[in-house]
């Protein structure tokens, strides 16, 4: 079964917003075995609107539309719709009963006209409900295609395809079996790891194939299984795995797509009552960013400074003056007693402090564009190196996050005896 995106809004166009939409309902399709053939975005405008349904149509068993079904005269999907679909606008009692029941309940102001428009959906629709908004997802067919228009408000469509649109599918459509298993690595580039796994990757099942995810300093390395019995897609990539251990175990840190190296350090921490505190200037809050961001950080994170400007450095978290002065602000000097005073600041067990220049100019220190210094403190001590990261200042602060992280990982594993 083939599936089509298509994204309705002027605003995905002028780069105003970014679709997200797209890739969460391409990783739910293919969750349940659905390909996703195309994906495609369109400006709000009749005739661009039908081209694209009818092409659509042309090419792939299911075509998803998101955007254009708000109250507003510049949404214009339903109207268009009905024109596809030769239908015609009736109002949905059930609709309407939920769109006047958020208002009352949520809304001060008095329900209008235009809102109550809301209920109004193509007759030969199936009503699939949207617990979050006004607008409903529509589940039409025409000759063979099934067609599906939710709302464009992200949260919303999530709502709609997890508890309507994706079981819908399950019980109406046969699919096959699609597996994946995600491999994080780090520390080693594409090509070299391609060079170390060339035999094993030229020996996988015909029905296994490998796609190489790299991302400034991590590889992902996904392998994907496609066909009717389930068993043995998990049980050939399990094999496959199993195979790759021994080839480039050293630099796995951790498997599934959704899982990362903060994720697999924040889980070592909590388990071993271990705690993490940060400094980091160069990367100006983006180390922190991805810790604070997972559940249960507060049970190791210890918390963060961002000594941007030089003085503070010395002023705040009391790294000293002289250092500063004798080696320059970008310096392993200066990285280690970051490291140190974090430690000792937040009385925790491990810290990662960075200073370096991202650019584009050289600020207060005369290292080079893209110089990065990253120390990590731990109980056996402060360990510190220097890195030349690249002359795009969000390449380097992307890079100098990712080192920090394999740094960080590899120390605690030192102290662990892992």
């Amino acid at each position: 079964m083939k599936a089509e995106i298509i994204t309705i809004g002027d605003e995905i166009l002028i780069g105003q917003i970014i679709d997200t939409n797209s890739a969460f309902i391409s990783k739910e399709l293919n969750k349940i075995g659905i390909d996703i053939f195309q994906i495609t975005s369109i400006s709000d405008e009749k005739k661009h609107i039908l081209d694209a349904l009818a092409d659509a149509e042309k090419r792939v068993d299911l075509v998803i539309i998101t955007g254009g079904l708000g109250p507003t005269n510049d949404d214009i999907t339903k109207h268009t719709l009905c024109e596809y679909f030769d239908d015609t606008l009736i109002q949905n009692k059930a609709v309407l009963k939920h769109v006047e029941g958020l208002f009352d309940k949520y809304i001060k102001s008095p329900i209008s006209e235009v809102n109550r428009q809301q209920a109004l959906i193509p007759s030969k629709s199936e009503v699939l409900h949207n617990e979050f908004g006004t607008a409903p997802g529509m589940w039409m067919q025409h000759n063979n295609t099934v067609f599906v228009s939710m709302p464009g408000v992200p949260f919303e469509m999530k709502g709609i395809v997890s508890n309507h649109m994706i079981p819908k599918l399950q019980q109406e459509f046969e699919r096959p079996y699609i597996k994946h298993k995600t491999i994080l690595t780090y520390g080693v580039g594409e090509s070299r790891i391609a060079e170390m796994i060339e035999d094993w990757e030229n020996n996988l099942p015909s029905y296994i194939k490998l796609a190489y995810l790299p991302n400034l300093g991590r590889v992902r390395l996904r392998l994907s299984a496609k066909g009717s019995n389930e068993m043995l897609l998990e049980n050939g990539i399990q094999d496959a795995i199993d195979a790759l251990d021994p080839l480039i175990g050293d630099i796995i840190v951790g498997y599934d797509e959704d899982e990362n190296i903060e994720k697999v350090i924040a889980n070592i921490l909590t388990n071993n009552k271990k705690t993490l505190a940060i400094s980091e200037s160069c990367t100006g809050g983006k180390i922190t960013q991805a810790f604070t961001k997972m559940e249960g950080a507060s049970s190791y994170f210890r918390g963060s400074i961002i000594p941007y400007a030089t003085e503070v450095k010395s002023s705040v978290l009391g790294v000293d003056q002289k250092a500063i002065t004798k080696d320059s602000v970008v310096s392993e000097s200066v990285a280690s007693s970051m490291a140190k005073q974090t430690l000792s600041l937040f009385q925790s067990d491990f810290s990662i402090a960075t200073t370096g220049n991202a650019g584009p100019t050289k600020g207060d220190s005369d290292a080079e564009v893209g110089t990065v210094f990253i120390a990590i403190g731990s109980p056996n001590g402060i360990r510190c190196e220097k890195f030349v990261m690249s002359n795009h200042r969000q390449r380097t602060i992307g890079k100098a996050t990712n080192k920090a992280f394999e740094m960080l990982l590899e120390e605690i594993e030192k102290y662990l005896g892992n």
